[in-house]
């Protein structure tokens, strides 16, 4: 028999070459969440450069000074008072080593501002209280501790705890400078002097300003240094205070510290925070923020949950011989023992009519009913259903076939 083939096929005709392409239905647009899929990485670059600008703009720049110093405008500096007192005719000047204080303490018409005194070598404090005093001169300690005091003022006692407490004091001295002051915020330590000292603006028991004058020579004790700062100038009665202690005489010499050296620290006011330099906190600032941005970038995103086939249909007893090689490989016959025997219990107990649900029966309601249904023992059924686990392989495949015997039997009418 003879059979026709089907005509070949035929190409279909190649378009000209000047013909136009075919026109593509037209698409709708990205959708909003497509967009934001394409540039949220541009735009949290775009964060992160703004956030970087910003914490480099407001890192404070580091001052060339330290405070109470005359050249400082920091909050902590005392560059306001030291102008203030040039508008008075106060010629000012600064001193920081030995050797100029020294000649400042020498000098006739002048007052001399210890702002660190305690920062002075024993071997130079010596030298300085046995240096001979100008005349009309006028020593201000901000302060100071009790190794200063019994140089340049014997007999002066400091309180081993500051007051505490900045809030404005009234003078109850007949100090002229505290008098035209009134009330100031002086604070800071406490001093307790010999009779004739002029003691002012009492802390309790205490006082935070102590004068003591022999002839033209003059020793004031402040027991802080804050009212004369930037920040203290010009509330209450800080500004006359400073006036008048400083301005006292024609010519005014500050004590400064060298940046090379910086100021000590007493024990009782010591933080762990002294120790740490000024730039450390914006770096480990700027460390934890890059931190974040990076947990944010590579953290793990979870999608939505995805359904997918699988590769390939595994028939339930390979899944059930597979299990039982890990049980004997493991040697874990107990547990062999133990899910053969559930599984026994609930499939009894289903062909017995008995309640279980998803939780065991009851063992003595479902012995009972199988020792009724099988003419046995309730004690043999005691012991196949709820008995000690095998010993070895022989045993437990006595219990798997006298479970499946059992189980036939009940389901038995």
């Amino acid at each position: 028999m003879t059979t026709t083939a089907p005509p070949p096929a035929t190409a279909e005709p190649a378009d000209p070459a000047g013909a136009a392409p075919a026109t593509a239905p037209g698409r709708p647009g990205p959708s909003p969440r497509t967009r934001w899929r394409r540039s949220r990485w541009w735009l949290l670059s775009a964060l992160v450069v703004l956030l970087a600008a910003g914490l480099v703009a407001t890192i404070p720049g580091g001052s060339a000074y330290y405070p109470l110093d005359p050249r400082a405008g920091d909050p902590r500096g005392t560059r306001a008072a030291d102008q203030l007192l040039g508008r008075y005719g106060i010629s000012s000047r600064t001193a920081s080593g030995p050797a100029e204080l020294a000649a400042a303490l020498r000098a006739d018409d002048t007052t001399v501002v210890l702002t660190y005194p305690d920062e002075l070598a024993y071997q130079d404090l010596a030298e300085l209280a046995a240096n001979h005093r100008g005349a009309r001169s006028r020593l201000v300690l901000i302060a100071p501790e009790q190794p200063l005091l019994n140089a340049f003022a014997p007999g002066v006692t400091s309180s081993s705890y500051p007051t505490g407490s900045f809030s404005a004091l009234s003078p109850d001295c007949t100090l002229p400078e505290a008098v035209n002051a009134g009330a100031a915020t002086v604070g800071g330590q406490s001093y307790d002097g010999r009779p004739g000292d002029t003691a002012c603006y009492p802390a309790g028991s205490r006082t935070t300003l102590l004068s003591r004058t022999r002839g033209d020579q003059q020793v004031v004790v402040l027991g802080s240094g804050d009212l004369l700062t930037n920040q203290a100038l010009d509330h209450d009665g800080n500004a006359a205070l400073a006036l008048g202690l400083l301005g006292a005489h024609p010519n005014l010499v500050w004590q400064t510290l060298d940046r090379s050296a910086a100021p000590r620290t007493t024990d009782e006011n010591r933080d762990i925070t002294d120790y740490v330099p000024d730039g450390w906190y914006w770096g480990a600032l700027q460390l934890l923020v890059a931190g974040l941005l990076a947990a944010a970038w590579r953290g793990r995103r979870l999608g939505p949950v995805l359904t997918e086939r699988l590769p390939a249909v595994v028939r339930a007893s390979e899944t059930t011989e597979g299990r039982a090689r890990l049980y004997r490989r493991a040697n874990a016959r107990g547990h062999a023992a133990e899910t053969l025997r559930r599984a026994a219990r609930r499939r009894t107990a289903t062909a017995l009519g008995l309640p279980h649900t998803s939780r065991e029966p009851d063992p003595a309601v479902l012995t009972e009913a199988a020792a009724a249904r099988l003419g046995r023992p309730a004690a043999d059924l005691q012991l196949l259903l709820y008995g000690p686990a095998p010993t070895d392989d022989a045993a437990l495949l006595r219990l798997a076939h006298d479970l499946d015997d059992m189980e036939w039997q009940v389901r038995q009418p």
